[in-house]
C-alpha cells in the first residue's frame, strides 16, 4: 500500500459511507500529488465514479459529491487551511480525506481537527530512503464511527474464558 493506493482506498471507503444514487462525485485537489490524482481516477473509472479535479478553495461542491480529497501540505509544499472546505463538504453530507504528511504533521494541526474524516499518507519519511525502492509503506485513518468500512487489520482487546485480556482480530484483510 502506498499513499496514492491509500488515497483510492479512502474514497472507496467515503463512496461505502455516503455514496448513494445521485451522489457518485468525488473531488480531488488539483493540488494533490499527481500520482495519486492518476491512482484515484483509476480506481473510481471502474466503479462508475466521477472524478472531479479542481481548485479546492473556489470549487463549487455540488449535491452529488460523496467525498472531497486535499493534499497536506499541497504537492508544491503550500500549507491550506481547509477549514472552510471541510464545512463545506459536511453540509453535503460529504466525507473529507486529507493525503497528510507524518513528519509535517508534527507542526501542522491534524487533520482530524480541522475537519478531516479520514487521513492517508505514506511513511517513507520515517524508514527507507526514496532511492532505495518502494512503494513505501503507506497508513489509512478515519474517524471510529467508520473503522468498520476500513480494508485491513484491526486487532482488538477482549477477554478470554478467564478474564484475562486477549488480542483477537476484528477485521482482516480483503486477500485473506
Amino acid at each position: 500500500l502506498d499513499e496514492a493506493t491509500a488515497a483510492a482506498e479512502a474514497m472507496t471507503l467515503a463512496h461505502a459511507v455516503r455514496g448513494k444514487p445521485g451522489k457518485q462525485s468525488f473531488f480531488v485537489s488539483e493540488l494533490c500529488h499527481p500520482q495519486t490524482i492518476e491512482v484515484v481516477r483509476t480506481r473510481a473509472r471502474v466503479r462508475g465514479i466521477d472524478v472531479i479535479v479542481g481548485d479546492h478553495q473556489s470549487a463549487t461542491l455540488g449535491d452529488d459529491i460523496f467525498g472531497v480529497l486535499v493534499q497536506y501540505p499541497a504537492t508544491d509544499g503550500a500549507i491550506y487551511d481547509y477549514r472552510e472546505l471541510a464545512k463545506r463538504a459536511h453540509t453535503l453530507g460529504a466525507l473529507v480525506v486529507a493525503a497528510a504528511d507524518l513528519l509535517a504533521l508534527t507542526l501542522l494541526t491534524p487533520p482530524g481537527e480541522w475537519g478531516a474524516d479520514i487521513a492517508v499518507g505514506n511513511t517513507q519519511r520515517f524508514g527507507v530512503p526514496l532511492g532505495y525502492g518502494g512503494p513505501h509503506a503507506a497508513y489509512l485513518s478515519t474517524r471510529d464511527e467508520f473503522k468498520r468500512q476500513l480494508p485491513g487489520r484491526i486487532i482488538g482487546v477482549s477477554r478470554d474464558a478467564e478474564g484475562r485480556p486477549a488480542l483477537r482480530m476484528a477485521l482482516q484483510t480483503r486477500e485473506q
